[in-house]
């Protein structure tokens, strides 16, 4: 499966970031601003095709605006403000930017989402500061440092032993939406059993062999996609019809064929579940892992 965004050159600062002047200071070295409001949407051009970048003005503030890192040399910020003039989310725009874009403005999103959430400390509520460019919050009562939270899901691809892929209809979708199977891990999981709880628990399916394959960030609002690939060792599903109201298995053919007629429409191109699909449709998805060059 294609790596999340690999040819971003999304330079992070890990090591610089932790110097609170320095991130001051590469806040008026011709530093760009892309703007995130209170909804998680990012600004965008008059046209709506472009992310909306503008040059840094004004003093830099440290608890609204957090260094996402560098690309060919040059500061990139995310604001958090409470409204946009012109402003689009992620799932829409994300399909037409190219990887470093992509890249920036998800971790934008994310960070603005978890500092709306974490002004004040979890253990003795008091208040935290921002601190390594907005990577981190401090807690001066207790001195621990806090990160931003990610909650891990686990997305599995369901094949038969005909390599036929389960697709499953979520409850409050467009009638012919489809997409693989997936679920947030619970405290004390692994997440080897998170996919196969999910997986029964939304289809009635046990599972064989499971492998990993990905992931993927998915800010909305602070999820890491876990992709895994896994057998079913019966295809006699019964789903759940609270959080999924029909699936079946379909073959690649089935698949091409069905979306062409509009009988399936399938996740949009950003998502782990669109990559993963795709990977499947090509033939290059299966739960053998797959052998190395050198191996062949």
């Amino acid at each position: 499966m294609d790596l999340w965004v690999p040819d971003s050159q999304l330079d992070r600062a890990d090591p610089q970031r932790t110097d609170p002047d320095w991130v001051r200071r590469i806040w008026s070295d011709d530093a760009v601003v892309l703007g995130i409001d209170a909804r998680g949407d990012v600004a965008v051009t008059p046209d709506g095709t472009a992310l909306d970048w503008r040059p840094a003005s004004g003093e830099f503030v440290v608890e609204r605006q957090f260094l996402l890192g560098l690309v060919d040399g040059v500061p990139h910020f995310a604001a958090a403000l409470d409204e946009l003039p012109r402003a689009t989310s992620l799932r829409e725009i994300g399909p037409t930017l190219d990887d470093t874009s992509l890249d920036l403005v998800t971790t934008a999103i994310a960070l603005v989402n978890w500092h709306a959430v974490a002004p004040f400390c979890g253990v003795c509520g008091g208040p935290t500061q921002v601190r390594a460019g907005g990577t981190v919050r401090y807690c001066p009562r207790c001195e621990r440092e806090r990160f931003p939270r990610m909650d891990p899901a686990v997305i599995v691809a369901v094949l038969d032993d005909d390599g036929r892929l389960f697709l499953g209809h979520h409850v409050g979708w467009p009638q012919n939406r489809v997409s693989i199977l997936a679920g947030f891990v619970s405290a004390g999981e692994s997440l080897e059993q998170a996919v196969r709880r999910e997986v029964a628990e939304e289809s009635g399916l046990t599972l064989g062999e499971v492998r990993y394959v990905g992931s993927q960030p998915w800010p909305f609002p602070r999820s890491l996609m876990l992709g895994f690939v896994a057998r079913a060792t019966s295809v006699d599903a019964q789903v759940d019809g609270e959080e999924i109201e029909w699936g079946d298995f379909y073959s690649i053919d089935e698949v091409e064929q069905r979306v062409a007629d509009g009988r399936l429409a399938l996740p949009m191109p950003l998502s782990i579940a669109s990559t993963m699909i795709s990977s499947w449709r090509r033939g290059e998805l299966d739960v053998a892992a797959p052998r190395r060059p050198d191996a062949l």
